[in-house]
């Protein structure tokens, strides 16, 4: 089946990566490759691209998309926290930009048969890199009671959280819970029926919840963000640019914070009378507040509707 997605704020992304012919950049989550198209299109003939995603069906896709430039791309497979050794293995010491779209694709939602969606019943899966071993299955029907209430209320914000996670114990005793479906089920029985004030489906955030914790997305990113600057040992160039489209307010928020920690110089307390800190700013962030797609994209893609994106340039 074809590997469907609509790049968000793919204008946006181009212009801020500051794109041209010769360079080098880093899209470290492939996705539907639309993103990536775009960004060859304005570094070859010359530049290089590194592709990199967890999901061996997303390499696939742009194997096969791509297929123009292939002499312009390097294809890996795996999370983006290994860009520092697909960079060593390449024997590239710096780069001229680095992109992380943390979405879904539409391809994932709806053609991957992971149980990402509720809306369809599927495996519970979730796993975007298959080769990994803990599902969801295996969180649902194994953790404790209290770890699924954290969980459901640290990584989705549920206001449920303990409910939903009393309610699984009690099915799973009766039967494993294996498919999307008969989780959603069960969270729908869980949540009091007229007391959720969101429009959102009533399982939308506990399925959120479960795959970020099956694919450990915000200890990856935050461990990323620790990594995208180490002074004399940093992967950017001068003037490079870091951009990064989150979903959510976690990722959101990580993301931030790491950005102004790098934008910041001397730290040392007000009563020092010098600096004894040595710290240089690292990054200069271009997006005071995230940018978000225009009213006209989102009603293109209502995918696209809770992205942010944060973008900073290596000073």
């Amino acid at each position: 089946m074809p590997y469907y997605h609509v790049p968000v704020m793919l204008k946006e992304v181009v212009s801020h990566l500051n794109c041209g012919p010769g360079k080098i950049y880093a899209d470290c989550t492939l996705g539907g490759s639309g993103h990536a198209k775009a960004i060859l299109e304005r570094i070859v003939p010359d530049g290089l691209l590194i592709g990199i995603d967890q999901d061996k069906d997303a390499i696939a896709n742009a194997e096969n998309a791509l297929k123009p430039y292939r002499s312009n791309i390097h294809f890996f497979h795996g999370n983006f926290i290994y860009l520092w050794d697909v960079l060593l293995e390449l024997n590239i010491h710096s780069i001229d930009g680095i992109l992380l779209d943390l979405g879904l694709s539409l391809h994932q939602l709806e053609s991957g048969g992971r149980g990402f969606s509720f809306q369809r019943d599927e495996p519970l899966d979730m796993r975007m890199n298959m080769e990994m071993e803990m599902n969801a299955e295996y969180l649902v029907n194994n953790l404790a009671e209290d770890h699924l209430e954290k969980i459901f209320r640290e990584y989705g914000e549920e206001r449920w959280s303990r409910r939903v996670a009393r309610r699984i114990l009690k099915e799973r005793r009766r039967e494993p819970i294996r498919s999307s479906g008969q989780l959603a089920r069960v969270v729908c029985d869980a949540i009091p029926r007229g007391k959720s004030k969101s429009r959102i489906h009533p399982a939308t955030r506990v399925f959120m919840a479960l795959r970020i914790a099956v694919n450990k997305e915000l200890e990856r990113l935050d461990a990323f963000m620790q990594r995208i600057d180490t002074g004399n040992g940093s992967i950017l160039k001068p003037g490079a640019r870091v951009c990064v489209l989150s979903f959510h307010s976690l990722e959101d928020r990580i993301v931030k914070h790491r950005m102004k920690a790098l934008e910041k110089e001397c730290v040392c307390p007000p009563s020092f009378p010098k600096c004894v800190c040595n710290r240089k700013q690292v990054l200069r962030m271009l997006t005071k507040k995230p940018q978000q797609p225009t009213r006209e994209e989102i009603n293109r893609n209502p995918l696209s509707r809770s992205a942010k994106l944060r973008v900073a340039e290596k000073v």
